[in-house]
């Protein structure tokens, strides 16, 4: 059947209908003259800097220490322009946007500090370029973070044959590469960025950590499916979590308006060397769990647990009915 070019004079109709929607539902559209930061920028620099966190595992091969330096500096030059010109697009959308809010009389967003005393377009590009090189400037502490966590993830596995393999091929370290490098971030007040970075990661592993969440050294997230960490999580070291945990909230406080309070810390707090299994959800910001705990899986917790507790459900009965009646009886387990 021959497409019918008479139905492509509807088209302009219905460009017209969905322009006019625009100005209908005006809040998931942005037509500003200042442009947001790019996604795929913000993806790019996120390869970049896996690149010079992991040399030799990623996108270059036969690399040495004869040209490692040249590689390195090519990446940061690249990555100053790049976070410069993105840093500063989040910071001027920020002030924007609480401008924006404030005219129509609702909750603004924060803005960090520096931001606001930014005026012109220069401004704001000065002030990402400082937040640029601030955050470059954390790449060897982070680097000396990391190993602590792919050697975790090495001791806590008894499958995985070298490091190497965990560089390469587990999804818990790359989420928590990607999520220390969006906590430098967001602990510099850098808008949007370090939310775009976590959500691209959480899309490639399934791992959800708000850049909020302060993780310690050694942590080791294996299989990783479905684990989500809140904002306001903080994670000592030694930590070890198992697919499908859940480090959230309980439930959202509401002011006098019933307007969501933000700001307040909302998830729980993990101490040293604690270990929580598959499954496991453990809600609310004064829950605690204490240094070398061990939650068990599918375990719900809303309080806090001591030190050196171990936390499971009671064993369940498992009945099993034969199909066939003469086969005879029932089974408890």
């Amino acid at each position: 059947m021959a497409t019918d070019v008479r139905i492509k004079e509807q088209l302009p109709e219905l460009t017209r209908r969905i322009v006019e929607t625009y100005q209908d539902v005006p809040t998931i559209h942005y037509l500003g003259h200042c442009p947001l930061p790019n996604y795929e920028s913000i993806v790019s620099a996120c390869e970049d800097l896996k690149e010079i966190l992991y040399p030799g595992y990623r996108r270059r091969e036969n690399l040495h220490l004869g040209n490692v330096t040249y590689h390195v500096g090519d990446l940061i030059d690249g990555l100053h322009d790049k976070l410069t010109t993105q840093i500063g697009r989040a910071l001027r959308h920020s002030v924007s946007a609480q401008r924006a809010a404030l005219e129509q009389g609702v909750e603004p967003p924060a803005v960090p500090e520096a931001a606001q005393h930014c005026t012109e377009e220069a401004d704001f590009e000065a002030l990402g370029q400082a937040k640029a090189v601030e955050f470059l400037e954390r790449i060897p502490d982070l680097r000396r973070v990391l190993a602590t966590d792919v050697q975790a993830a090495y001791d806590g596995d008894p499958a995985v044959r070298t490091l190497d393999e965990v560089i390469f091929c587990y999804p818990g370290l790359e989420a928590v590469t990607i999520h220390r490098l969006a906590h430098l971030l967001h602990r510099l007040e850098v808008p949007l960025i370090p939310r775009m970075m976590a959500e691209w990661a959480h899309a490639r592993t399934g791992i959800d950590i708000h850049p909020g969440a302060t993780i310690g050294d050694h942590f080791f997230i294996d299989h990783g499916t479905g684990v989500v960490v809140g904002e306001t999580c903080e994670i000592g070291s030694h930590v070890k979590l198992y697919q499908g945990v859940t480090l959230g909230a309980v439930s959202f406080q509401t002011d006098g308006e019933g307007n969501l309070v933000r700001g307040t810390k909302r998830h729980p707090t993990i101490e040293d060397f604690v270990v929580i299994y598959a499954n496991a959800t453990v809600l609310g910001g004064t829950t605690r769990i204490g240094h070398h705990s061990v939650i068990g899986s599918n375990v719900w917790l809303t309080r806090s647990v001591d030190p050196h507790t171990t936390v499971v459900l009671e064993k369940p009965k498992l009945r099993m009915r034969g199909e066939a009646p003469e086969m005879g009886n029932d089974w408890q387990i």
